[in-house]
């Protein structure tokens, strides 16, 4: 579907998002000269840290720090007293960028529909966790993709798709910065023409579908029974949450920030803790999985070196 262009300037807008991933298409869509951006909707503020104090998402501390208004922080955006509100300010567009929650019927439907930047090369990785289901599988590539949403999951026509090759030593936290810089280009070079009707909606493949599901605190467990190599890619997939974890005797986790992988020894049993050279490794079903860097248990990271220096095994 194509849409005319609007007449009498810029297309009134919204963004909705709430991490870190859509800061700068947030940057790029307030700047941008076919948009007057109307609000930005973001999570609520939560506590965070020790002291617990309540703290804006990042995109809701960018849009104040941008001077963005009114910021909108709906608990829940499909209240029907938020969608008024949202409705209200007479958008043309909706752009959306990790917001973390289904977007309404009345949002979908508006006169250049919603715009949704998601870091996978879709129908691959649909759902809450593309970036670290792409590491976690070790594909060789991934992508960011600018979808027209629908009311399913990620499922909605493409309007255009940047690709993105990866060199297999990455983790999550950085390739989806890299991925948000990709994704706020590609916003930039396709809001005029997607505007003008210049740039179409093409539908999915139905082939080749994987949907991802929010990660849980115990996805971290670093399960011996596989490949040391499946390891090291979760332990790089999972920061900096769930994170990577394995239960020493007596219980105390450790936690695993970064680790390479090394041949087994004809002595090694899978789940045990043996030494490689200076260095602590997990014995796996295939491999020694070496923790370059460890945290333990109540204390500050530290190198897998200087850990094994005070470890002291129970006896």
């Amino acid at each position: 579907m194509t849409l005319p262009p609007d007449r009498g300037g810029r297309v009134r807008t919204v963004f909705l998002g709430s991490g870190a991933f859509g800061a700068p298409a947030l940057r790029r869509l307030a700047a941008h000269p076919a948009i007057e951006l109307v609000a930005v909707v973001t999570a609520p503020p939560r506590p965070a840290g020790r002291r617990q104090l309540r703290t804006p998402t990042p995109i809701g501390a960018l849009a104040d720090a941008l001077g963005l208004a009114p910021v909108l922080t709906p608990a829940r955006l499909r209240a029907p007293e938020v969608v008024a509100s949202i409705l209200a300010l007479r958008p043309g567009l909706a752009v959306l960028a990790d917001y973390g929650q289904l977007v309404p019927p009345g949002l979908l439907d508006l006169p250049h529909g919603a715009l949704n930047l998601h870091p996978s090369a879709l129908p691959r990785w649909r759902g809450a966790s593309p970036v670290p289901a792409t590491i976690l599988a070790g594909d060789a590539a991934t992508a960011v993709t600018l979808m027209r949403m629908d009311a399913g999951l990620d499922t909605g026509p493409v309007v255009a798709r940047a690709d993105v090759p990866l060199d297999g030593d990455e983790t999550a936290p950085a390739l989806e910065a890299r991925l948000a810089e990709v994704a706020a280009d590609l916003l930039d070079a396709g809001l005029g023409p997607w505007l003008r009707g210049a740039l179409p909606a093409v539908p999915q493949a139905a082939v080749g579908v994987t949907v991802t599901r929010p990660l849980r605190r115990e996805d971290g467990r670093l399960d011996a029974g596989r490949a040391a190599e499946e390891l090291e890619r979760q332990v790089r997939a999972y920061l900096p949450w769930p994170g990577s974890w394995l239960e020493l005797d007596g219980g105390e986790r450790l936690v695993v920030g970064a680790a390479s992988v090394a041949p087994s020894e004809p002595a090694d049993v899978a789940g045990a803790l043996v030494h490689h050279g200076r260095r602590p490794a997990l014995a796996t079903a295939r491999g020694r999985l070496v923790l370059l860097r460890v945290t333990p248990a109540g204390r500050r990271p530290m190198t897998g070196e200087d850990w094994l220096r005070g470890w002291r095994p129970p006896a």
